[in-house]
């Protein structure tokens, strides 16, 4: 086990340049199933969570090896192995791995998964779109068990746009015959991606990025060399943390069409922001200010990804903010952390309102998932004196090297043994 020491106060300067996103790539790890030829990922990120889906397509029989920070996965001799709870329980993302086993096998049997406890995240959208294409599914036991012999293309309507669904959906008509469309689909730029993966590989997809995506089967898909979009998360994470430091940094390697939702809101809390290429410039010498109202929905709204980060900025802005959270219903468990640094939060239900304080204090902090561990990590650098972060397991499933990024822009933060 490890932990982050973390001396703030300090402000970020100079240049930083983003990972490759997380919630891209994993999806694109697992379409790699769709065919039997080998496929590289390049600029994979080396995470946790990319950890946990390689022993799961290892464990399917396929073959994953990194040479640097490229990826190569072969997937020629995939096994109908039962996914156990082992290797589902330490990744959400593993549900979304049905459909490509299902389009490519007919059949696939998988545990219920795992993943941060942020709130419920029922599976019900990615059963209900597979039944939809004519898949019989059964829990026997907590292992959904899938039958797609007789699968056929359709039409299938999402109640609530789920990213997980709708990239279930797009694997699992991928070598269809026929043509899936999936309505009311999620419109995130990792769903993009992933279409322009599987088309990469040969494939048929169109309409990503909006509410309706067509996915015409093919008979065959073959590998494919591919490189994914930049982690928009990761790059909204390193923008609130010099909102809350101070100082001025450019953030390279981002689609800044990607993270309006967050620059814009960055502005309301008084950044300071330029735009030019790929890189997005920030400048913050002042307390942040609050947002009278920050409401996470889907994409494009305000990701919920990026709530806990924006609290921690906010603990210190100069007056009182709302935050409002749409999808999650636990996902304020990290605040408690935040008032042992002299926080002032207060949480009902899914609102908490943050009256701002001039100064936070060094403690010792405990991560309990993911993106709440990045939101104490940018507290620590912006409060004053010693910070000590448990729990750093959950922040490596998507931050490459967290302590890195942020001791290249002048913050006093190091890794150490527990």
């Amino acid at each position: 086990m490890q932990k982050l020491i973390i001396d703030g106060g300090l402000p970020l300067n100079g240049e930083t340049v983003i990972q490759t996103a997380k919630n891209a790539a994993l999806p694109i790890i697992a379409a790699c199933i769709l065919t039997d030829e080998p496929v590289t990922i390049e600029n994979c990120p080396h995470l946790n969570d990319i950890d946990a889906m390689l022993n799961i397509m290892r464990h399917l029989g396929c073959t994953a090896e990194f040479f640097g920070d490229n990826l190569t996965v072969c997937c020629r001799d995939v096994a109908l192995n039962v996914i156990n709870s082992d290797l589902t329980g330490k990744l959400r993302s593993s549900i979304f791995i049905l459909g490509s086993i299902l389009s490519r096998c007919r059949r696939a049997y998988i545990s219920h998964p795992g993943g941060c406890e942020i709130g419920l995240r029922p599976i019900d959208l990615h059963i209900s779109g597979l039944k939809g294409l004519s898949v019989k599914i059964v829990d026997d036991c907590g292992v959904i068990c899938c039958d797609g012999t007789d699968m056929k293309s359709g039409v299938i309507n999402l109640d609530f746009a789920s990213v997980g669904a709708t990239e279930n959906l797009m694997m699992a008509g991928a070598l269809l015959d026929g043509e899936t469309v999936i309505v009311n689909a999620a419109r995130e730029p990792e769903i993009v991606d992933l279409a322009e993966f599987i088309n990469a590989m040969g494939g048929d997809v169109r309409g990503a990025g909006g509410s309706v995506i067509s996915i015409r089967g093919v008979k065959k898909l073959h590998g494919s060399a591919y490189t994914p979009m930049p982690d928009r998360i990761c790059a909204g994470t390193v923008l609130a943390a010099v909102n809350a430091t101070g100082g001025s940094v450019t953030v390279k390697n981002v689609v800044p069409d990607h993270i309006f939702g967050i620059t814009e809101r960055l502005k309301k809390a008084g950044a300071r922001l330029s735009v030019r290429g790929n890189a997005v410039r920030i400048t913050a010498d002042a307390r942040p200010r609050p947002i009278h109202k920050l409401e996470t929905n889907v994409y494009p709204a305000f990701p919920t990804d990026m709530q806990p980060q924006f609290c921690a900025m906010l603990a210190r802005a100069s007056g009182s903010s709302v935050i409002v959270e749409n999808l999650f219903e636990n996902r304020f468990g990290y605040t408690s952390e935040l008032v042992k640094m002299g926080a002032s939060i207060t949480v009902k239900d899914r609102i908490a309102v943050v009256n701002g304080v001039s100064s936070l204090h060094g403690a010792t902090l405990k991560a309990c998932d993911l993106r709440g561990g990045a939101a104490l990590v940018i507290a620590a650098l912006a409060a004053e004196g010693r910070s000590v972060v448990y729990g750093v397991e959950h922040i490596d499933r998507g931050y490459e090297c967290i302590e890195r990024t942020f001791a290249e822009l002048g913050g006093a933060i190091h890794r150490a043994e527990v």
